[in-house]
C-alpha cells in the first residue's frame, strides 16, 4: 500500500501500525530542550531516578529564550542546564557566546537530518520538519522521559497535503506562504494534522523559507509541517551545515504515488502579496496593501522564523542608505552567531547600524515578551515573528503586526507599514 513520508518515518521508529489515531512509542534521534522548558524536563529525568542519560550525542541544550540571562531566575535556569550538561556529558550543550536561537542553531550544525524523528520542549519544533524530518513539540515531562529512555509517545496524525504552484512575485517568500495559508485554514483549522508542503513553488524555495514555513505550521495547529527531501535539502546540509548524508535513502522517503491524505488544498502563488497578519492571530493574515499605513511604535526583525542570513540580507536591500524612522525603533536580531558572524563580514550590520537600527545578540529576546524590546502599554510593533497573541510582546494592550523582513525593514523606513516595492 503506497505511503506518505510521515508514515514512513514513524514505521522506521516503532513497532506499532501507523494509523491515523494510533498511539506510538517512538525511538527518538534528537530531544532537546531551551533554558524555560529543559530546567523541568531535568527535574522530570531526575525524578525517574535512571542516572544516566540514553545518549549523550542525542540530547540539545540550547539556552536561547533570555541569554544572555536577564535576571536571577534566568541565571538559574542556565546554571540548571550547564550542571545537567557537565555532570551526563552532554556533548551539545551551547552557551552563552555559542548559542543560537534552538530552531535556527540545530540544522546549521547539522544536528536535523531527513527522515529523523526529533522532539524538542518547543512548540516551534516543527520548524526542523523542511528537512524531511518529524519534528514536534512536545512538554517538558516528555522531554524528561525522552533524555532517560530515547523514547516518546507520538500520536499518528493525518496528513493533510498543501501544493503550490505558480511564481512568486517580487518582495514575497516563505512567511507570505505560510501566513497566506494560515489565514485559509484558520488558526486551529489543521489541529494535530501533519501539514505536508509540496508543489513547484516550494521545490524553487531556498531551505531558509522552507524552514519558515515549517515553524509556522504549528500556528495552524498542526502536529508538524513537513517538507520532503530533494536537492536543495541535500546541498544545504553538505555545503552549511557539514553532512554529507546518504541521498538515495533521505528521497526514499518520499511520499509513494498513490498515498492517500485525507485532504489536499492547492494554491496558485503567482499574484500572492506580501501578508501582513493583523493582531491578534496570525490567521488573521491580509495583503499587505491594506495594512498601509498603519502606524507603529517597534520593528523586529529576527526570530527562529526570519532571523537567518537570507532574511538579514533581504532587510539590508531594503534599508541600504536609508534611514528608520524618528517616530520607531528597528531591532535586529541574527538568529545564531554564525549568523551574526556573516552579517558582519558582509557588510550588513554596518547598513542596519548606520541606518539606526539597535543590532543585539542572537536570543528569542522580544518575540516572547521576554527582553531586549519589550511593548509597553498601546505600542504597536510590526515583527518577522511568528505569533501575535494579545501581549505576547509585552503590555496586554499593545499589538503585534506579523510581516516578512522585506516589508519590516520598509515599515521601519517609513514608520508606518508599508509595501516594500514603495520605498
Amino acid at each position: 500500500m503506497p505511503k506518505t513520508i510521515v508514515e514512513k518515518i514513524l514505521e522506521s521508529h516503532t513497532k506499532g501500525a501507523v494509523e491515523p489515531g494510533n498511539f506510538l512509542w517512538c525511538d527518538v534521534d534528537l530531544a532537546f530542550g531551551n533554558d524555560i522548558t529543559a530546567p523541568i524536563a531535568i527535574q522530570k529525568f531526575d525524578e525517574l531516578g535512571k542516572g544516566e542519560v540514553f545518549d549523550t550525542d542525542k540530547i540539545a541544550l540550547i539556552p536561547d529564550h533570555f541569554i544572555p540571562s536577564k535576571d536571577r531566575p534566568s541565571a538559574r535556569n542556565l546554571k540548571t542546564l550547564k550542571d545537567f550538561a557537565d555532570r551526563y556529558g552532554i556533548k551539545h550543550f551551547y552557551k552563552t557566546g555559542c548559542m543560537g536561537v534552538e530552531h535556527a542553531l540545530l540544522p546549521e550544525k547539522g544536528l536535523i537530518l531527513p527522515a529523523q524523528l526529533v522532539v524538542g520542549a518547543d512548540s516551534h519544533t516543527c520548524t526542523h520538519a523542511a528537512l524531511g524530518a518529524f519534528a514536534t513539540g512536545v512538554g517538558s515531562t516528555d522531554l524528561g522521559v525522552a533524555f532517560a529512555l530515547g523514547k516518546c509517545w507520538i500520536k499518528a496524525p493525518d496528513v493533510w497535503r498543501f501544493t503550490y504552484e505558480g511564481n512568486l512575485p517580487e518582495w514575497t517568500g516563505g512567511k507570505d506562504i505560510i501566513l497566506f495559508t494560515i489565514g485559509q485554514i484558520g488558526q486551529d483549522g489543521a489541529t494535530y494534522k501533519a501539514m505536508l508542503f509540496d508543489g513547484p513553488a516550494i521545490r524553487s524555495l531556498p531551505m531558509d523559507d522552507r524552514f519558515t514555513i515549517s515553524n509556522m505550521a504549528i500556528e495552524a495547529g498542526a502536529k508538524t509541517g513537513i517538507i520532503e527531501p530533494d536537492e536543495t535539502t541535500t546541498d544545504y546540509l553538505k555545503n552549511y551545515a557539514g553532512v554529507d548524508i546518504d541521498k538515495e535513502r533521505a528521497f526514499s522517503f518520499a511520499s509513494d504515488p498513490g498515498a492517500v491524505f485525507q485532504k489536499t488544498f492547492n494554491y496558485d502563488l503567482t499574484e500572492l502579496e506580501p501578508q501582513v497578519a493583523f493582531p491578534h492571530s496570525p490567521a488573521n493574515a491580509k495583503p499587505v496593501s491594506e495594512a498601509s499605513g498603519i502606524e507603529v511604535d517597534q520593528v523586529v526583525i529576527g526570530s527562529c522564523t526570519n532571523g537567518r542570513i537570507s532574511d538579514l540580507r533581504l532587510a539590508a536591500k531594503v534599508l541600504k542608505g536609508k534611514k528608520v524612522s524618528s517616530s520607531l525603533r528597528l531591532i535586529i536580531l541574527p538568529a545564531t552567531q554564525r549568523v551574526y558572524l556573516e552579517a558582519i563580514r558582509e557588510g550588513l550590520i554596518e547598513i542596519f547600524i548606520e541606518a539606526g537600527a539597535t543590532v543585539t545578540t542572537p536570543s528569542c529576546g522580544p518575540c516572547l515578551g521576554g527582553h531586549m524590546g519589550v511593548l509597553g502599554p498601546g505600542e504597536k510593533a510590526l515583527a518577522t515573528t511568528n505569533r501575535n497573541f494579545i501581549g505576547r510582546m509585552g503590555d496586554v494592550t499593545s499589538e503585534v503586526y506579523l510581516s516578512n523582513p522585506a516589508v519590516a525593514a520598509a515599515t521601519a523606513i517609513s514608520g508606518r507599514i508599508e509595501h516594500p516595492g514603495n520605498i
